[in-house]
């Protein structure tokens, strides 16, 4: 007998972000900014897929980072500042952002706001 898989919310996610990324592709003009968000960080990359370049990066673990304090949204802002100037300073004035299969909301809002305002055009 066949046994059922489970459907668990990581797999649906992982599922959400395959149906993104069949859309969503960087290049060396507009670099895809990736966001990836466990329980307690999140990372975020700039990255051109052509070359499977990193151009820019950051996450709540970068030692400019890592003694934040404050709620996860807030530091989640603070990525999306310190990622976007890292950009602005690798060259990179327009992205296509990439959600990760998360919902646009909380915290990857946060960070998309705040790179925004850092000078990224998404």
């Amino acid at each position: 007998m066949r046994q059922k898989r489970r459907k668990t919310p990581q797999a649906a996610r992982q599922r959400r972000h395959l149906h993104i990324r069949k859309k969503v592709n960087g290049t060396p003009e507009r670099p895809r900014l990736a966001v990836f968000r466990s329980l307690e960080h999140i990372y975020a990359q700039v990255i051109d897929d052509e070359r499977g370049h990193t151009l820019a990066a950051a996450s709540t673990l970068d030692k400019d980072l890592r003694d934040l304090t404050g709620t996860k949204s807030e530091r989640a802002k603070r990525v999306g500042t310190l990622v976007g100037e890292r950009a602005k300073a690798a060259g990179v004035a327009r992205v296509v952002f990439d959600r990760g299969g998360n919902r646009y909301h909380g915290r990857v809002k946060a960070l998309a706001d705040a790179a925004r305002e850092a000078g990224l055009d998404f």
